[in-house]
């Protein structure tokens, strides 16, 4: 099994409230709270849930682009610190979701990707364009694009941009937070593909963030799935997809189109998602679950092991008498 790339001890980030506007009543929004994994080397974490949940907030404080408000990180075995933030900038690299507004749009291709190797002083000047160039050709770019602008590229050739910049440091992390969403379904294909390709030459693990779970499943090793700060289910791909644990999951995979697979009936959620300044007691997913019972209000369910390598927070995962 390949070594602990990242791992994530109760990791937290809460936001103060200003003046009530965030959180009635003042209290801080909970938006991870709490979240434990871990990433391994050459691996794709798959990371899912509906709008507001967290998921690219977690990632942004993975990253320490947030403080987190408590917990621990470890990369490669080593404490991570705000201190140490510029360390893990060479180490770890983000892909935007926006490849309009993730460009400087004043700043020529060649220099959008030149730019982590002055900052971070990996490469001679004189080596510079010749980087930029392998760089380019190893996303699928052409040397003739390194002299454009990025309003002269389509959406699917900025992303290859973002993700050569992404590559420029020679990291062993990605994080690709939401970065296909977009994009046209057939470019989406094309980059997935692409992030693929690049895995496999250069050992690199992802965590890709994304509401989608057909593309998630198309890309990770591993999902978690995040509900209202925390995570409420973890497990291989393919496990998940067959036999969802926690029932938010099994509403998430009811609703997420697909051209190959029969889908059963699709599940319908009570209500909207819970203001994150104040959960709901107990089960947090419990005033929308379909199979919520008395205990589920007042008893949180820890995240645990219910089949093998298979985690759920659920007092249920495995039916009434669980």
């Amino acid at each position: 099994m390949n070594e602990i790339l990242l791992e994530a001890r109760g990791l937290t980030k809460h936001y103060e409230a200003s003046g009530g506007f965030l959180g009635r009543g003042g209290a801080p929004v909970k938006a991870v709270d709490g979240v434990d994994l871990i990433i391994r080397e050459g691996e794709t974490l798959g990371l899912v849930g509906e709008s507001g949940c967290g998921k690219s907030t977690l990632a942004r404080t993975i990253l320490l682009l947030e403080t987190p408000t408590a917990g621990s990180l470890r990369f490669a075995g080593e404490e991570l610190t705000a201190e140490r933030a510029g360390e893990l900038r060479r180490r770890a690299q983000i892909v935007f979701q926006d490849p309009y507004t993730s460009l400087p749009p004043r700043m020529r291709i060649e220099d959008i990707v030149a730019d982590p190797l002055i900052i971070h002083g990996t490469v001679e000047a004189g080596q510079r364009s010749a980087r930029v160039r392998q760089l380019l050709d190893d996303v699928g770019l052409r040397s003739m694009d390194a002299r454009k602008l990025p309003h002269e590229l389509s959406g699917g050739q900025r992303q290859r941009v973002g993700i050569a910049r992404a590559l420029a440091v020679q990291p062993s992390l990605i994080v690709a937070d939401e970065a296909v969403s977009s994009l046209d379904v057939s470019v989406q294909a094309q980059i997935l593909n692409l992030l693929k390709d690049l895995q496999e030459r250069h050992r690199l693990a992802y965590l890709f963030v994304s509401h989608d779970l057909g593309v998630v499943k198309y890309v990770s090793h591993r999902i978690a799935v995040m509900y209202l700060g925390r995570v409420v289910e973890r497990a291989g791909s393919r496990a998940l997809h067959e036999r969802p644990l926690h029932p938010y999951t099994g509403a998430l995979m009811s609703a997420a189109p697909s051209l190959h697979e029969r889908r059963s009936e699709r599940i319908r959620l009570r209500g909207e998602p819970p203001d994150p300044a104040r959960p709901p007691s107990g089960c947090r997913f419990h005033p929308r679950c379909p199979i919520a019972q008395p205990r589920c209000a007042e008893d949180e369910p820890q995240l645990q092991e219910w089949l093998p390598d298979h985690e759920a927070s659920c007092h249920y995962a495995l039916g009434e008498g669980s």
